[in-house]
């Protein structure tokens, strides 16, 4: 498949996210349910506590959605020391013939849940007793998602995931009555900065083993689908039955498209000031560079009651986005700042030194070559700080050395006018 599916989108938006449901959607797109099955029952062990492990894989509808619904049970103890479920995940998968990556995957997935029981409830990973996840259908998703997205090629492609809808309200579990989300899941989002949002409707729709499974997977999180041609789409699907939504979880897997040039996003900040003096406003440029700001500009302009003010532009890649709104505040004492994030769209850029020869010396100057989607240059620009201690050293104009730097790199590049 990763022939021609680089990027999978995790789409969370509409029920969530759990083990059975991603283990599901694997399958809808394509992943071998025999070898999906076969490592589940592997678990199938007295060493382990488990016995008479069934997995259950069929096409089930919800809310006129079709969608794979994977079911698995086992007879045996269910409450398992944190110790003893790392042990029985790590071993299984360590006995498995799939790639070091899958079973990276599944020891982090396991690590990541049994760390957030023990550090919720105070305990060392032996002395925590799980009993939700302590049943087999935790390791038995673990496993099994990991297998599948092994034969899939998931982990040599990009993984985007949108922010998980958590529901909201109250439920039961096995310490008591907790709010949506719970502490678990809650811990285990909040240790990879993963964003999450309430609704859309009162229930549990983020499982911890679904949270680990997410968060240790995706490269990256956005609230809207990336640049694909869609290519499969996988639906998998929970055991409870919502009457507002269908409880499911969408894979979506797909192939990028390259704009005509190169592009990224970045994010554009604005802000209108009428009250800040011409020393401060070059001091906030100046401290906006510094912090990481791609470009700043300073634009004159009326505002209301014709009083004359300054627009600031900052470009800024998305994740310095807050941080360099918090420096134009701090530096222009403004009110409020726009923010908006859109797509760039750049040309190949790259630098080379050509010498220049001046009175019998050979003088080194870099040359910017941006070349269009073709690979055809477009345009040559002397750097103008080598310029400016060139005509600094030798008294020649600057323009006259620019003309000088251009025309040679020309003749080195063998371009025609």
């Amino acid at each position: 498949m990763t022939d021609f599916s680089p990027i999978a989108i995790i789409d969370c938006q509409i029920a969530g996210v759990a083990g059975d449901m991603f283990l599901g959607a694997l399958l809808d797109l394509g992943a071998d349910a025999t070898k999906v099955t076969c490592a589940i029952k592997t678990l199938e062990s007295a060493q382990y506590g488990y016995s008479n492990i069934k997995v259950s894989i069929k096409r089930v509808g919800s809310k006129s959605f079709q969608a794979t619904k994977v079911s698995v049970t086992a007879d045996g103890k269910t409450s398992k020391s944190g110790k003893q479920l790392i042990e029985i995940v790590e071993k299984t998968v360590h006995a498995l013939e799939i790639s070091p990556k899958a079973k990276l995957f599944a020891s982090n997935v396991i690590h990541s849940l049994v760390n957030t029981e023990a550090s919720l409830h105070g305990g060392s990973l032996c002395d925590v007793h799980l009993h939700e996840i302590g049943l087999v259908d935790t390791a038995a998703e673990i496993i099994g998602s990991a297998v599948a997205m092994d034969d899939l090629g998931f982990f040599d492609i990009t993984i985007y995931a949108t922010p998980v809808s958590v529901g909201g309200g109250l439920f039961k579990f096995s310490h008591g009555i907790t709010s949506s989300p719970s502490p678990a899941a809650l811990a285990i989002f909040q240790s990879k900065n993963f964003p999450i949002k309430g609704g859309p409707i009162e229930s549990e729709l983020a499982t911890p083993t679904g949270a680990a499974l997410l968060v240790n997977l995706t490269s990256k999180v956005t609230p809207f689908y990336p640049k694909i041609v869609p290519v499969k789409v996988g639906y998998g699907v929970g055991d409870k039955e919502f009457l507002e939504i269908p409880n499911i979880l969408r894979i979506t897997v797909g192939k990028s498209f390259e704009a005509p040039l190169g592009s990224n996003q970045i994010a554009v900040l604005e802000t209108s000031i009428d009250d800040v003096s011409g020393e401060i406003l070059g001091y906030a440029v100046d401290r906006l560079f510094l912090e990481g700001a791609k470009d700043v500009s300073v634009m004159p302009v009326f505002t209301k009651k014709n009083r004359p003010a300054q627009i600031i532009k900052v470009i800024a890649d998305q994740k310095d986005a807050q941080h360099l709104i918090d420096v134009l505040i701090e530096e222009t004492g403004t009110l409020g700042v726009r923010v908006y994030c859109c797509e760039r769209h750049l040309v190949s850029r790259s630098i080379s030194s050509i010498d220049l020869l001046i009175a019998g010396q050979k003088e080194p100057v870099r040359i910017k070559i941006s070349k269009n989607s073709q690979g055809k240059v477009i345009r040559l620009k002397p750097e103008f700080e080598d310029l400016k201690c060139l005509a600094e050293k030798t008294g020649l104009p600057l323009r006259e050395l620019s003309e000088l730097a251009t025309a040679k790199a020309r003749d080195v590049l063998q371009l025609r006018d």
